[in-house]
């Protein structure tokens, strides 16, 4: 017996939509989240048309822009939402496409590491546009040579009406390394190491709710959860206390290191989390919010380099902040985008529509959650005597930041069922 999926029933209405307006093949991805037992899939979205491409739509496959959409994607997804999958729309065969796409999203990177407990594997769906039919297939994205495995595709409504939010608001103060050379991407990888180390220290951080440490099968919301609509549905808020606290053997030692400049990062963050149960537990909650908070800081921090290396001026940054966007389904979920200082919320209605097809106005965008984040930007640094202090000042500082994020800094947490 294959995975099964449950679908959320706008997804069969979008696949039917670009059923009738295909012109030739058509890609895209599905998104949702992934359970022991079973998956629960409540959007999809096509690849969008590439701006400079000259082919018409759907004559060729741009396997460069396919992970490129997914990654943009991924960025837009809160805690606990991640790309379950593609999906082809052709009456074709389609098996060399989906094979390509495949193999898009097993060399997709994420910024945290897969645990022992978590699900890998995929799907691929065909659905042929004249027919209607659609087969559903699974595979493993750790074994490039797994064989697909059928699995079940079904519709539903509500998918999602009885998920669980969890939110948090995070202090972050780092100081992030500049290269050298501005436009080498392996320059920017090396500097964006200092991140990988916090996200561990994070992960491996202990979350205290209430006050004390439960342990990992408790029930956060036994006996708040009736069966009422969405709408009668009372909220309810605990206040939960977190702190993330860092070993010895955890410390950071001040390394001294050649770079360009820093970028000093200031602010308050607000991360959350969707759970697929009612009733979620400790771990699965505590693990996901902390993938959200290790995933929007370090996109954030990757958009504020790619930004400087591939500006010609020295200027002040903002770091963009994060907005989020309600999905049309029945339920509490929202996508998000980050918003620049110099950026209107049209320009995030307009992305959300390339990125995700999806129709949203600028009165449906929840701007409250977060101000905009502090951001000192030192410039590249002229003459030896420069470079020396530059070195010094972002070795320690950025050592002591990454303790201080993952050892110090403690933030409110609030868990509602909405």
């Amino acid at each position: 017996m294959g995975r099964g999926f449950i679908v959320e029933d706008a997804v069969e209405g979008y696949l039917s939509k670009l059923c009738e307006q295909q012109a030739g093949p058509v890609t895209g991805l599905l998104i949702g989240q992934s359970s022991s037992q079973r998956d629960f899939v409540i959007m999809a979205t096509r690849t969008p048309q590439k701006e400079d491409s000259t082919a018409a739509p759907g004559t060729s496959l741009d396997k460069e822009w396919v992970t490129e959409h997914a990654r943009q994607v991924f960025r837009m997804l809160p805690g606990g939402l991640s790309v379950l999958g593609v999906f082809i729309i052709t009456d074709n065969d389609g098996k060399d496409t989906l094979t390509t796409l495949r193999q898009n999203l097993i060399s997709s990177e994420r910024p945290w590491s897969l645990s022992d407990d978590d699900v890998t594997d995929c799907v691929t769906l065909h659905v042929n546009p004249k027919t209607r039919k659609t087969i559903c297939r699974t595979f493993d994205v750790r074994d490039p040579k797994s064989v697909a495995k059928p699995a079940d595709w079904k519709y539903q409504s509500g998918v999602c009406s009885s998920w669980t939010t969890v939110s948090c608001c995070v202090n972050v103060d780092m100081l992030v390394p500049l290269p050298n050379n501005r436009t080498s991407t392996e320059n920017m990888d090396t500097c964006l190491k200092g991140l990988k180390v916090w996200a561990n220290q994070i992960n491996s951080g202990v979350c205290l709710i209430d006050g004390r440490q439960l342990p990992e099968d408790t029930e956060l919301t036994a006996g708040q959860v009736r069966k009422q609509s969405a709408k009668s549905k009372k909220k309810t808020l605990k206040r939960l206390l977190t702190k993330l606290c860092l070993g010895d053997e955890q410390r950071l030692t001040d390394v001294v290191q050649q770079c360009g400049g820093s970028v000093s990062v200031r602010g308050s963050i607000h991360s959350r989390a969707y759970l697929h149960s009612n009733k979620p537990k400790a771990k699965l909650a505590e693990k996901l919010l902390k993938r959200d908070v290790v995933s929007t800081v370090a996109t954030r921090v990757q958009m504020l380099l790619e930004e400087m290396l591939t500006s010609e001026e020295e200027k002040q940054l903002c770091v963009p902040r994060r907005v989020f966007c309600p999905v049309k389904t029945s339920g509490p979920v929202c996508v998000c985008d980050y918003q620049f200082s110099d950026e209107g919320l049209c320009e995030l209605t307009d992305r959300l529509k390339e990125m995700l097809d999806m129709d949203a106005a600028e009165e449906d965008l929840d701007t409250r959650q977060e101000s905009t984040l502090q951001t000192i930007h030192s410039s590249i640094t002229e003459g030896l005597e420069r470079v020396c202090v530059c070195e010094c000042v972002c070795s320690v500082a950025i050592a002591t930041a990454v303790a201080m994020l993952a050892a110090a800094a403690a933030s409110m947490l609030y868990l509602s069922d909405v």
